[in-house]
């Protein structure tokens, strides 16, 4: 006849410290297996689209067999050398953004000088310019994004000497916000204030030593 072993469970505010910390290590390893990211996505498609970018988009199949259209957005992090993220887009002047920028993100003034930057080289060729930014190669950051510049000029008119770096270096610099914006949530979703509460809310039940039971 089987045996019947007994495990006395707790709940999270009744293990030692030592406990607790085995029980957050175990909540971060699965914790994460969501789209955490999916707020900054979005926040990053409005600034996308105050500055001009149209970003491109793939297709993803969903468990009921449909498809979805995801943004081109990818990123690796966060403690490794070549982590990082970047995008595809098309890129073409809007106006007003400096404005809307910083209607929108009162306070961030990275954002406010990429804005600016923009605005100055698109005035500087009659607001002609024109970008197109894909990814290469195996990691994801700024450096992985190949941008291509172009003026539509009517008249067949050159950019100015300082445009093409000027762009290139305006749309790396936003992979490199977004990528703080990322890690960013990530060390605030992680944390133990944060963990403590979503272990709580779901009424996880640790043994004494902190490993989950049930």
């Amino acid at each position: 006849m089987p045996d019947t072993i007994e495990t006395i469970v707790n709940w999270f505010d009744e293990l030692s410290e030592t406990a607790r910390d085995r029980a957050r290590a175990w909540y971060r390893e699965g914790g994460f297996d969501h789209d955490w990211y999916d707020a900054v996505y979005e926040d990053f498609q409005g600034i996308a689209e105050i500055l001009g970018l149209n970003l491109k988009t793939q297709s993803v199949r969903l468990m009921s067999g449909g498809l979805r259209q995801d943004p081109c957005i990818w990123f690796r992090g966060f403690s490794s050398q070549g982590d990082g993220a970047c995008f595809e887009t098309w890129y073409s002047y809007q106006k007003h953004a400096p404005r809307r920028i910083r209607e929108y993100a009162p306070q961030d003034t990275e954002l406010h000088r990429i804005a600016d930057a923009l605005q100055a080289v698109q005035r500087r060729n009659f607001y002609q310019l024109r970008a197109e930014a894909g990814h290469r190669g195996h990691y994801y950051h700024e450096y992985c994004m190949a941008i291509s510049v172009e003026r539509d000029s009517p008249t067949g008119q050159d950019m100015t000497a300082d445009a093409e770096e000027t762009i290139i270096e305006a749309l790396r610099d936003l992979a490199c916000w977004l990528y703080r914006q990322l890690e960013r949530e990530y060390d605030y979703l992680s944390s133990d204030e944060v963990v403590d509460e979503a272990i709580i809310a779901n009424g996880y039940t640790f043994t004494e030593a902190g490993r989950r039971s049930g």
